[in-house]
């Protein structure tokens, strides 16, 4: 069993950064890798991001390529994401999910086993 919680959210103006975490508590659970999902009201979630946990290669959604950067921390088992220029498209609600005990590149949003609460980021123009 895995507790993932995310923070950072809030409202937020449009080209100002944001950085939002998520830090996963675990027993035996072995950790392959991290992402970050989003959800808008009436829309299906979406891929966002993730990184591998051993490696540290990191994956991205086309719409979030050089906005978002995704980076982890192995000795706090957390993950974050670094907006660096939000837009009001963004506004949604960002989830982050844990994947193991393996990793493959060819499934990287895919195939997640514990997901967090959820954090709203809401980007004001």
């Amino acid at each position: 069993q895995v507790q993932l919680v995310e923070s950072g959210g809030g409202l937020v103006q449009a080209g100002e950064p944001l950085r939002i975490s998520c830090a996963a508590s675990r027993s035996t659970f072995n950790i392959a890798g991290m992402g970050w999902f989003r959800r808008v009201p009436g829309k299906e979630r979406e891929f966002v991001a993730a990184i591998s946990w051993s490696v540290g290669s990191t994956y991205y959604a086309d719409s979030v390529k050089g906005r978002f950067t995704i980076s982890r921390d192995n000795a706090k088992n957390t993950v974050y994401l670094q907006i660096h220029s939000l837009k009001p498209e963004d506004t949604a609600v960002y989830y982050c999910a844990v994947k193991g005990p393996y990793w493959s590149s060819r499934n990287y949003d895919s195939g997640y086993n514990y997901w967090g609460q959820g954090t709203q980021v809401t980007v004001s123009s």
